[in-house]
């Protein structure tokens, strides 16, 4: 069997175990995620410092990556806890972002797809909306909230993600969700309820 092809088979967990003495096999994590990981932080900060980003939190995990538990098959959690606490330092790029999507109405990310981004220009009043009250939400309410619903993590994972409990996740939710329906009253939300 080819090295490629075994690589395949492995979790995550599995080859950041490798990577200790192998560091070229961290490369499959990275061709993994990295454009999962890109995309999040796209939307966070726009694609050029997304680029940067995306290179330092895979630099990050390759270098804390004998302190990953290797028994949590799924590394995006942890990347994606990685990528949160660098956009920390980049909270003012955030907020000018969804500013600019509040007044373009164009998702960043989407950028670049003549397709998608036509379908975005016909929804952008209610981006634009939506962008305006994202800026508005506390850095950990929008933490939470674009975890769950851009990355389409769990509640667990975004608890790993982010180093704080469950309860908070919650919490943390039903805040966002709670000020969004209030700056968004006519937009349907889809699910009503915060518990999973």
């Amino acid at each position: 069997m080819r090295p490629t092809a075994m690589r395949a088979e492995l979790t995550d967990g599995d080859l950041i175990q490798l990577s200790a003495t192998q560091p070229e096999a961290f490369g499959s994590v990275f061709d993994r995620h990295a454009t999962t990981i890109h995309r999040y932080l796209s939307r966070r900060v726009g694609g050029t410092l997304a680029d940067d980003l995306t290179a330092e939190t895979f630099l990050t995990a390759f270098k804390s990556r004998t302190a990953y538990d290797g028994s949590r098959p799924d590394a995006l959690p942890w990347l994606y806890g990685i990528a949160a606490n660098l956009l920390r330092g980049h909270r003012r790029a955030e907020t000018r972002m969804y500013r600019a999507l509040a007044r373009t109405g164009v998702d960043p990310a989407l950028a670049g797809h003549d397709d998608e981004v036509a379908s975005q220009v016909t929804a952008s009043e209610h981006v634009r909306v939506l962008a305006t009250a994202l800026a508005r939400l506390n850095a950990g309410e929008r933490d939470v909230l674009t975890l769950i619903s851009q990355a389409q993590l769990s509640y667990p994972e975004v608890a790993e993600a982010l180093g704080i409990p469950l309860g908070t996740v919650r919490s943390r939710l039903h805040s966002a969700r709670k000020r969004l329906r209030a700056a968004l009253p006519h937009l349907a939300f889809e699910n009503g309820t915060d518990d999973e």
